[in-house]
């Protein structure tokens, strides 16, 4: 399991910096362990005229926390140590999990080929009851080689009241994660929009079609490398280009 955020406790040194010198702003980790995934260029992430909010020169790394340490402290180790355990009776090893605490949350990363097996086991084991998934969120990280899309499932316990997410990583070149409507049928559309927005191919969805796209529609609009463009936009007569076509500010 991977680790995406934790709270800053600095160490004797003081918290290590990410390559460009500069501290990610609220994305603290453990003695400052992070590590860089991509850099952002301008506010949209694009050069030239396309951007034209003004801060066409802004760069800014992409960061990441690292592994959270054990103890986890409250309940994070009780349901940690009931997820290994649990997942080791149902067949899957998470002898290490990596995990994240950030702000007072806890994030679990787990293998895309066991997704649908931990899902299993976080909604029926006794020790952990997370009876609801509220959905998904997709990310799209162009530069973090061989995991640009990321799934984060975001679960509830009604039983503990306690809130936890998962999170898995597919390729670009390979962007095929199970679906697991068949554990939270809640899940439906929001795999169809996470699909439709990211390009992330859910096997075994009943009905894996776009959502909010027509089915026509060239590429998935809320990756970072879908072109900064636009329709035109007519109101009572008056018409606003798309972003790419307004005159720059620089």
């Amino acid at each position: 399991m991977t680790d995406e955020s934790s709270d800053v406790k600095p160490g004797p040194d003081g918290p290590e910096q990410p390559a460009t010198g500069q501290s990610p702003e609220n994305v603290p980790a453990p003695a400052g362990q992070v590590h860089q995934v991509g850099e952002r260029h301008g506010m949209f992430g694009v050069r030239g005229t396309g951007d034209t909010s003004g801060y066409g020169g802004l760069q800014q790394a992409i960061v990441l926390p690292g592994d959270a340490q054990r103890p986890y402290g409250g309940w994070f180790d009780e349901v940690a140590d009931a997820l290994v355990a649990a997942a080791h009776d149902a067949g899957v090893e998470l002898t290490a999990p990596r995990v994240v605490i950030h702000r007072g949350e806890i994030t679990f990363h787990v293998r895309r080929e066991d997704l649908l097996a931990v899902a299993k086991v976080l909604r029926d084991d006794e020790r952990l009851r997370f009876e609801f998934c509220a959905g998904i969120s997709g990310v799209h990280y162009p530069d973090d080689t061989g995991r640009e899309l990321h799934a984060v499932y975001h679960l509830l316990s009604m039983t503990y009241n306690r809130r936890i997410r998962l999170e898995v990583t597919a390729p670009d070149a390979d962007p095929h994660i199970p679906s697991i409507v068949s554990v939270y049928p809640t899940n439906d559309w929001h795999e169809r929009e996470t699909f439709d927005m990211f390009g992330l191919v859910f096997d075994g969805h009943p009905a894996l079609t776009r959502i909010l796209m027509p089915d026509d529609w060239p590429g998935h609009p809320q990756r970072k490398d879908y072109p900064l463009g636009g329709i035109p936009v007519e109101y009572k007569g008056g018409t606003v280009p798309p972003p790419d076509q307004r005159r720059s500010y620089n």
